[in-house]
């Protein structure tokens, strides 16, 4: 399958939070992680909420949350999609979730509330985590063995796809997943979304393999333990400002 091609403008009312934008960018290691997955994808985020800012003349703008270096950090990141688009060097997606699932099983709040602690802690990315989880054929070996590139969840530190699995299992989109070995071309992969992509920008030729085709039970591998979050909820409608 390949994206519709469509613009930022004619996208951005009607994406919703968990709508996942999919990165192919240009830099060493985003060519390093292309590569090792045997993809066009190598990195992920996700949309974390809309906000009005002129009810007389409806304009808003979308939120991105994802775990990257940006703004000096290093790590998970809030800003305007807007402002991604217009610095970003490479291939962007918009991989709206799916319908049903939106309105059967997607807890808002929980995703909310789970992403926004993970910001406001400023967790750092999680390098080794990633190239580990970019090494998935050395995985599973002969007599129920695993390498030693199997990841173990941890959620001290995120890499990009981790942050956005995690929050899914959380919210409710998925089953039990080890969120620690999910690559961003895997959660691309992930059949949860509607039936049709789009590519906001970068070259038409490149597009997302296998999109929407595999169960996100097969990355439960090396799961350990449920998350859980007794901090104070969030209200969902909050405006985050990030410099």
């Amino acid at each position: 399958m390949n994206a519709i091609q469509i613009t930022y403008d004619e996208a951005r009312e009607k994406m919703q939070p968990g709508d996942v934008i999919a990165f192919g960018g240009k830099g060493n290691f985003s060519e390093i992680i292309k590569f090792a997955t045997f993809s066009d994808v190598s990195h992920i985020g996700v949309i974390l909420q809309t906000k009005v800012i002129d009810y007389e003349t409806d304009k808003f703008f979308n939120q991105i949350i994802e775990s990257t270096s940006l703004h000096g950090f290093n790590g998970v990141n809030i800003s305007r999609l807007s402002e991604r688009l217009s610095t970003y060097d490479g291939e962007m997606w918009w991989l709206p979730l799916n319908d049903e699932i939106r309105k059967t099983r997607f807890d808002q709040k929980k995703f909310y509330n789970f992403l926004f602690k993970q910001a406001k802690a400023s967790k750092p990315y999680d390098m080794p985590q990633a190239i580990n989880a970019s090494l998935d054929a050395l995985d599973k070996l002969p007599f129920g063995l695993h390498s030693p590139t199997l990841n173990r969840e941890d959620f001290s530190r995120f890499f990009c796809s981790e942050l956005v699995a995690a929050a899914f299992e959380l919210a409710g989109v998925t089953g039990p997943v080890n969120a620690s070995e999910v690559t961003p071309i895997d959660l691309c992969r992930w059949r949860i979304y509607q039936d049709t992509y789009y590519q906001l920008q970068g070259n038409p030729n490149k597009k997302i393999s296998r999109f929407n085709t595999s169960s996100p039970s097969d990355w439960n591998v090396g799961r350990q333990s449920e998350y859980t979050d007794d901090s104070t909820s969030v209200d969902a409608g909050t405006t985050l400002v990030y410099q």
